[in-house]
Formats: structure tokens, sequence, C-alpha cells
């Protein structure tokens, strides 16, 4: 791939025409990070994304949610027409790598919608010469890439096609980018070699292996780690039963104790991508993926449990119960598939009122200021663990502390 040499930033706009490579869905939460290690790397990249709105904020020099380290970058790039802004597939550049960000969801039976990988190749071919990498980059289901390879060909098509998984921690993109080992496949020796000098602007390290071994890489790291969560989430909700202290255990447990160190604690495990992994896991299986069926079972029981364990203390008909935190994970703004959410539903149905609040979240219209929450609420439940929350002036009030985050808070439970 040619790569010209950095444009002056009294040069004018970079055009579609002369960026190096195009990332579809480049606004989002995959995209952003991706596009900006581009752009440090000293590419032009022309971020091709159907909402224009965030478009528009990006252009303005903002960044539409909470990635750590992201605003320098943004600047830099933006000064030194680094970037191009579509809304079209027929903006994509016809030369230089197209990477993917559209992954595979599941629907309300949470089996994997593949069809919505194949309408967005669908909707992109046309736009995209033979000889241009195609780089799916965001969990598939299984097959998805040679199955896509087989497609192409069947239609007359030529393009290379790999498969390059997105594994950072959201929010923390840019970093782990920079740090992080790259997985790369691709279904021919020439889509593989033109993947690694992609991704060798970028990364540290670079692992090679088939495509089928990095689809199931991408899902084998989040459904284990959603594993680890539902063990330690059942833990915490059978030592709870015992009236034990389940934070006085696990220290107990991880003290100078090497095999102990990486045991994660207990709290709420969701977002778009555990669960949905899991998920998709889960019916390649043939839905005989016991362990990831257990582990949804654990993680999503854990706030129903919650709920019937406070209705066994308090009469909560007659209570306000305020929520600290509606982001899916603490020092994020993301609330996609957050149980805080599911926790606040369930509240609804038996509690006389339920606030929210979040530091982070600009989403949520029903936000309340946290010091109104605090005042207003009978009882306070942490849901997501924010930083600021950790010292906060909670006034006396009970809380529910399932995270053991806390310092100087009136915990019950």
């Amino acid at each position: 791939m040619t790569v010209r040499p950095n444009i002056a930033a009294t040069e004018a706009p970079t055009t579609v025409d002369n960026a190096d490579i195009t990332v579809v869905g480049g606004a989002g939460h995959v995209g952003i990070p991706l596009v900006l290690a581009f752009t440090e790397a000293g590419l032009t990249v022309n971020v091709n994304d159907l909402n224009e709105a965030v478009l528009a904020t990006l252009r303005s020099g903002k960044l539409p949610f909470v990635e750590h380290g992201a605003a320098p970058l943004l600047a830099n790039a933006l000064a030194n027409n680094r970037l191009v802004f579509t809304s079209s597939p027929d903006a994509i550049t016809r030369s230089g790598a197209v990477i993917v960000t559209i992954g595979t969801p599941v629907d309300e039976f949470l089996n994997p919608v593949q069809a919505a990988v194949q309408h967005c190749i669908d909707t992109l071919l046309p736009y995209v010469s033979d000889d241009q990498l195609l780089v799916l980059r965001s969990t598939v289901y299984p097959g998805t890439t040679d199955w896509l390879d087989s497609y192409l060909k069947r239609l007359g098509r030529k393009n290379r096609i790999a498969f390059c998984p997105e594994r950072v921690v959201q929010g923390y993109g840019v970093k782990e980018l920079r740090e992080m080992p790259q997985i790369i496949s691709g279904t021919t020796p020439e889509a593989e070699q033109e993947a690694i000098a992609l991704f060798r602007r970028i990364a540290p390290e670079l692992v090679t292996v088939k495509p089928i071994e990095a689809e199931f890489a991408k899902l084998f790291n989040n459904a284990f780690r959603y594993i680890e969560f539902a063990a330690t989430n059942q833990f915490y909700m059978i030592a709870k039963s015992a009236g034990a202290d389940y934070q006085a255990i696990l220290k107990a447990m991880k003290h100078n104790y090497p095999r102990a160190k990486t045991f994660p604690g207990p709290g709420f495990s969701a977002g778009p991508c555990l669960f949905k992994d899991t998920m998709q896991l889960a019916a390649y299986a043939r839905n005989q993926f016991a362990l990831g069926h257990a582990a949804m079972q654990v993680n999503e029981g854990l706030v129903l449990q919650m709920v019937e364990d406070l209705r066994r203390a308090y009469d909560v008909s007659s209570m306000t119960i305020g929520l600290l935190g509606m982001a899916f994970k603490a020092e994020i703004d993301d609330t996609r598939a957050s149980l805080s959410y599911k926790l606040k539903h369930t509240l609804q149905t038996c509690a006389k009122q339920v606030l929210t609040t979040d530091p982070f979240v600009t989403t949520d219209a029903s936000l309340l200021p946290f010091d109104q929450v605090v005042a207003r609420s009978d009882i306070l439940i942490l849901c997501a663990p924010h930083s600021a929350y950790k010292d906060a002036d909670l006034k006396g009030k009970p809380v529910v502390d399932v995270w053991g985050f806390l310092n100087n808070a009136n915990v019950v439970s």
C-alpha cells in the first residue's frame, strides 16, 4: 500500500479520492480508536458512517462518546487533514483497504443475525473495486469470513478478504491498540500478507491464524470473560445467602496467592459484547454450550436477586430507590445492554419511585443530578462503580454495593 507523506495543515482539505483507507462504521465505538490509530501512523482515513450527526461532532473536533486519550489524536488528525468524513456507500475510496466494523448482532431469540453482515457487504460492493482488501473488524459468527470469500467469488468478484478482530476494552481503545497484539487472518496468503502490512503500522505485535481460528479467538475471549464474571457473581450470591462478607472472602483468597491474582470481583456484567458474543458461541454449538447459558442465567439473574433481597429486607413499595451509574461499566458513557436499566425497570414494578443518575451518560433525559438523587432516595444502589462515587457523600443513606467499591458508605449489602 502506498502512503503519501504528511499533508501540511495549510494545504487544501483531503478528498475522498486520495484517502489511504476507508473505515466503514468509522464513527462508532470500534471505528474511532482504529481511525485515530491509523492517522497517528501517518495514514489519511475516510471515515464512512451513516450517522451524519456523529460525523459532524467529529468534524468539529469533539468526540461523541468517552474514549480516553483520543481527543489530542483527533485534534492532530484534523489539523493535518488526515480525515475525510462521508456518509454514504458511494463515497468509499476506490483504492486502499476497506475495513468494515459492522458485526453480527443477535435477535430476540439470541440467535445471530448473519443477514446483517451480508446486507452491509451487498450495500458496499457496487462502490468497492476488485483490487481492494476487505477487512472484517467486529465480531462475526464462526465461518463468516470464509463464507464471504465464497460469496464474492460466486458474484465474480476478486477482492481479498481478511478478518482482524477488535479486542480492546471500550473507552481505552487508543491505549490498547498501541500495546496489544493484533490477530490477523486472511482467506488467501495474499489477503493475509496485505492485512499484516496494514496492521503492522499500528500494532506492536501480530499473531496470524486461519479465519475460523480468529473468529473463535474473539468469541472465546469474550465468553471466557463473561463466564469468569458469572463465577464470581454466583459465589457472591452464595456467600450473601450464608450471611458472609464476600469482599472479605475475596481478600483472603487473593492475598499473596498468585493463582487467584486475576480473580474478578462481583458486579454487573453486561454491555454490547460479552453477552452477545457468548450467545453467538452458544448458537454455533447448537445450544449445547452449557457454560455460556449458565453464565447468562447468573449474570442476568444477579439483578433479579438483588431486587428480591431488597423486598425481603425493606418495604420497597413505600420507598424511593436511587441508582448510581447507568452506563454498562465504569468511566464510560455507553448504556447499551446495561444491566442498570434492567434493574431500573424491575424496580419500577415494585418500588414507589426509582431515580437515576450518571456523571457520564448524556443520552438519557430522565437522569437527575447526583445530589438530588441522594437527597430524595431512601436507599441507594451502586450500579456502575464510577470513580466519582468512591468517596462521595451519600448522606448516610443505606446503599447496596455489590462491587465492594465505596469508601465510608453505609453499605447494607
